[in-house]
């Protein structure tokens, strides 16, 4: 086989390549982490009859979350395909929308209570947030270039 040919191969080998075993770790450490962190939850919201309405809804916002973030390992770790970082993306709208959920809860018991401990919760909804935008903005600027840089490999491919 020519060298040419067996480079080709290596090419499309990468370019098709799905998680690398540290992302792959990854997302079993993050399916693993909410599975547990939700069951827990779960528990704690179906063993507490006497919550109030704000707790209820609170314990059912925490499990939706947590399920969500099964549900994205359990789609980054069944693909069978090249993500090019769209598991990044994902994973960044999740965290503005679930931190935006939160910081609108901090503003409410900011408003409803004005106790110090609100405006802790506050700041740190805020920077959760602020952290979460600019994370899912680096997760759009990687997937861009990686999807600029499999059209270019791919260009290359047909020449």
């Amino acid at each position: 086989m020519k060298p040419e040919a067996r480079s080709m191969q290596k090419i499309q080998g990468l370019a098709g390549a799905e998680l690398s075993l540290k992302a792959r770790l990854g997302y079993v450490g993050l399916l693993l982490v909410s599975a547990a962190l939700t069951t827990v939850v779960v528990a704690l919201w179906l063993t507490e009859l006497s919550l109030p309405v704000r707790a209820q809804l609170a314990f059912g916002a925490m499990s939706v979350i947590g399920t969500c973030w099964m549900a994205l390992a359990v789609w980054a770790l069944g693909a069978r395909r090249p993500l090019f970082a769209r598991d990044r993306v994902v994973a960044g709208r999740m965290a503005v929308t679930f931190s935006a959920v939160f910081a609108a809860g901090c503003v409410a018991a900011t408003i409803v209570s004005g106790g110090a401990a609100s405006y802790g919760a506050l700041a740190t909804s805020v920077a959760m947030l602020t952290t979460a935008i600019a994370t899912l903005a680096s997760a759009r600027r990687r997937f861009a270039e990686l999807v600029a840089r499999r059209q270019e490999l791919e260009a290359q491919l047909r020449a």
